[in-house]
């Protein structure tokens, strides 16, 4: 990887570890000044979208919100009560209950998630015409293909499994009943589409090439060792590896995602250890996703990590990593969890499911540390502080984005800078206790700030 491409991708993330160290003397010399790694095992689209180019029909990923308006009625289809009846066409504006998640199929046929998260489809399991969405389940009366217009993509028509088109008779019926081949407004079979937003993550990716030719590729050119090389040359002595849960499944994890990247990371440790650095792999992605970001690897955006199954699931990742690298040089910890978002995962849950996480990497290592992310959204930064004290060699992680915001875009380096070393110095001494945890901070960065301020530090 070129190095301008390197810092423009990586270099958005920089970590640190400060105070002292937990109760645990430790031989990992500190503090770490370590380079996350996103985008290569765990994908995030929006550091390099052009992975996604080369999908048929690449704004219909898994996730896509979508809305249809009837060009005859000038209503928009909506799941009536979010969820659970019928389907009726009777809404002037669209919101929540007239938005609905894509679940692919193939490149033209979907299946509809509802707000209720009820599943669009053929009444009586498609005995009848009549739409509804009722089904936690999809199944085949639940596919449907969508018919674009070769001059208007988004002008749609709806094709059921019995073969004939979604239509709205009326305001309040719609069926699967029609025959008609018709592109005109006055046609009941006609709709135009609205794309509200989209994800592209690991799922989508995925899921939209197909694993015979998904992420391979990337794995093997986006990083390489040169690129750790690089990093060693220039002060940095860590790495922090997003992963995702399907690694415990490599190399044949279940559909879509791709085996291989159990490889890659073995690769990475091997790197590491030649060039003298550290590694921290950080569990990004877990089944039924714990915020509803696409690096969470969703497929469609709804938060359902939390049940005692999940976590039972999720700790069997960590103790398999645990297992495959605690003897390792290079380890110097393992991130349970990153970015758990409030108030969808709550606090009692989320300690649960450390206490379990620390339990499993403790069986394999007392010298590796334990990474403990805060919650994301409406949650106290020192929640986590009580339960933490009384374990051993054990972080808190903090992520600050001084990004997202047009007040940090408007700031010069400098300015970034005093930001940081003034408002952010000040939120880390919150979260410093003596004899208490490590904390590892998450900076997220401007593109100006970052590539400056590193070419500054390290040219």
């Amino acid at each position: 990887m070129e190095n301008s491409v390197y810092l423009n991708l990586l270099l958005a993330f920089y970590f640190f570890c400060v105070s002292s160290l937990s109760h645990a003397e430790n031989s990992i010399q500190l503090p770490l000044k370590a380079v996350n790694l996103g985008n290569w095992l765990v994908i995030e689209g929006w550091m390099k979208p052009s992975l996604f180019y080369g999908i048929p029909n690449n704004d219909l990923l898994d996730g896509t919100q979508v809305q249809f308006k009837s060009t005859m009625l000038q209503k928009y289809l909506c799941s009536e009560n979010g969820g659970g009846t019928i389907l009726v066409a009777n809404r002037p504006i669209a919101s929540t209950w007239e938005t609905f998640r894509l679940w692919r199929i193939d490149e033209s046929s979907f299946n509809f998630r509802s707000f209720g998260k009820q599943f669009v489809g053929l009444e009586n399991q498609g005995q009848g015409n009549t739409l509804v969405a009722v089904s936690n389940d999809p199944g085949n009366s639940e596919n449907f293909q969508i018919i674009r217009n070769d001059e208007d993509p988004n002008r749609v028509r709806i094709r059921a499994t019995n073969g004939l088109f979604l239509q709205a008779q009326s305001e309040t019926l719609v069926t699967a009943n029609y025959e008609g081949s018709s592109w005109d407004n006055n046609d009941p079979s006609v709709f135009e589409m609205t794309i509200v937003s989209g994800l592209q993550g690991e799922y989508q990716i995925s899921n939209g090439y197909g694993p015979e030719i998904a992420s391979q590729d990337h794995w093997n050119t986006y990083i390489t060792e040169e690129d750790f090389r690089f990093m060693s040359s220039n002060g940095l002595n860590a790495v922090r590896i997003p992963v995702g849960w399907w690694i415990a499944y490599d190399p044949t994890p279940p559909i879509p995602f791709v085996g291989g990247s159990l490889q890659a990371l073995d690769n990475a440790f091997q790197w590491a250890q030649n060039y003298g650095m550290k590694v921290i792999i950080d569990l990004h992605a877990v089944k039924g996703s714990q915020n509803g970001n696409d690096h969470s690897a969703t497929r469609d955006g709804y938060q359902e990590w939390g049940s005692d199954s999940d976590l039972q699931d999720t700790v069997a990742v960590i103790d398999f990593l645990t297992a495959r690298y605690a003897n390792n040089p290079s380890l110097a910890a393992i991130g349970l969890l990153n970015e758990p978002k409030s108030p969808g995962v709550t606090l009692e849950t989320l300690i649960k499911y450390y206490q379990m996480g620390y339990n499993a990497v403790r069986r394999y290592t007392s010298s590796a540390y334990v990474i403990l992310c805060n919650r994301l959204g409406p949650a106290n930064s020192k929640e986590l502080l009580p339960f933490a004290r009384s374990l051993s060699n054990v972080v808190i992680e903090v992520h600050y984005y001084n990004l997202y915001s047009d007040s940090y875009k408007k700031m010069n380096v400098h300015q970034n800078i005093d930001f940081i070393y003034n408002q952010r110095f000040s939120d880390l001494q919150a979260i410093t206790i003596p004899a208490g945890p490590l904390s590892f901070v998450d900076a997220h960065l401007t593109k100006t700030f970052y590539v400056n301020a590193f070419l500054s530090m390290y040219s």
